[in-house]
């Protein structure tokens, strides 16, 4: 029997459009789904843009108008790539359309309206998914499932940081990244520590955050000789007291040197650790606190840490960034034809921004603030 088909709209056709695009094309050969996406239509910025976007991603038409993309008929999934300061307006107007919504992170620049687009995809009772695509690594959910067990006992400490270098040079120029209505290194990059902290640990109750930026003054365009002030952090630093106790720190940095993709952290509990790395995302370090056995074990990725074997039938031969995507993917197509559910929604999404908001907040208030 043919499956049925589910019409994509990707708004935006930038690196994560790209990304998206790919991973509705490969996820059908990998994944037995109960609907296949079909790239239906692609928006930008202008006709021209959209046209070559659609073009190269192997989408069926293209426009220049993204809410004629929300509004058409064949799309039943819209995949927001946009800048940031567009993810409220597009995702509430397919939110009333009544389309599943596909979003990248951050969700919004506000925890204000961030909690509009959760409290209408609620109210509407559509399936979002927010593009937290390092939550869908099998090590990840390994090491959740190892705290779950218990067999590092009980969680005391937290240590975490998302460091790139992309932004380094003074001379990296501004864009919507360094807007202050929602740029920043801590909402750009720090959203996906804090999400890993919570998605590991569990809530973070309070937090103290220094924010600085490293660089003063940016070019306004690229290779413009012209500069304008940076009003985001470059680097921010905070310490975290999560709700079940456990204490720690998170660093966000884009002006790191020599750091290309950073996003690591740290746990101790009672009885044992953990501890994983980006740049090695196909393994996890294990201390178990066994007698005689100092050091942590290496658990390498391999088909017994579901989806990997969907992917290879063997052990050591790595998965990569944008495998992840095809996984998040396959949980949000699952969701759509109602078999399950997919995460981080809208929800989920919504309350790393407000952690966000509260670290801000305690840069400029100096001293601890309470979610």
């Amino acid at each position: 029997m043919e499956k049925k088909t589910v019409g994509i709209g990707l708004v935006g056709a930038g690196f994560m459009g790209r990304c998206h695009a790919n991973a509705f094309r490969s996820v059908a050969g990998l994944f037995d789904l109960p609907v296949v996406p079909r790239l239906s239509m692609l928006a930008d910025a202008s006709d021209e843009l959209a046209r070559r976007g659609a073009d190269a991603l192997g989408f069926e038409r293209s426009t220049a108008d993204w809410q004629a993309l929300v509004r058409d008929a064949e799309v039943g999934i819209v995949a927001i790539t946009a800048p940031n300061l567009l993810h409220a307006p597009i995702a509430l107007a397919a939110i009333a359309a009544g389309k599943t919504v596909y979003c990248e992170k951050p969700l919004s620049t506000t925890a204000a309206s961030a909690l509009e687009m959760t409290g209408a995809a609620e109210a509407a009772g559509v399936t979002t998914l927010v593009g937290f695509n390092f939550l869908h690594n099998p090590m990840i959910r390994l090491a959740r499932d190892i705290i779950a067990s218990g067999e590092i006992g009980e969680v005391t400490g937290f240590r975490g940081r998302h460091a790139e270098n992309y932004m380094a040079s003074p001379d990296a120029p501004h864009s919507f990244r360094t807007d202050p209505a929602g740029g920043g290194a801590l909402a750009d990059i720090g959203s996906h520590i804090v999400s890993m902290a919570r998605f590991l640990i569990g809530p973070i109750a309070e937090v103290q955050a220094d924010c600085r930026t490293i660089h003063p003054t940016r070019p306004v365009a690229p290779g413009s000789a012209d500069r304008a002030p940076v009003e985001v952090d470059d680097m921010t630093h905070a310490l975290l007291r999560f709700e079940n106790g456990a204490a720690g720190s998170i660093e966000a940095n884009w002006a790191a040197t020599a750091r290309h993709m950073d996003l690591s952290w740290e746990i101790t509990g009672t009885k044992g650790a953990l501890a994983f790395s980006q740049e090695r995302m196909n393994e996890l370090l294990l201390w178990s606190g066994t007698p005689g056995r100092s050091g942590y074990t290496r658990i390498e990725a391999g088909p017994a840490h579901p989806p990997y074997g969907a992917f290879c039938p063997a052990p050591g031969h790595h998965l990569g960034f944008n495998d992840l995507k095809v996984i998040e993917v396959a949980e949000l197509l699952a969701a759509h034809a109602g078999q399950g559910s997919c995460g981080p929604d809208f929800r989920e999404a919504y309350d790393v921004q407000r952690v966000i908001e509260a670290m801000q907040e305690s840069d400029r208030a100096r001293g601890w603030v309470t979610l």
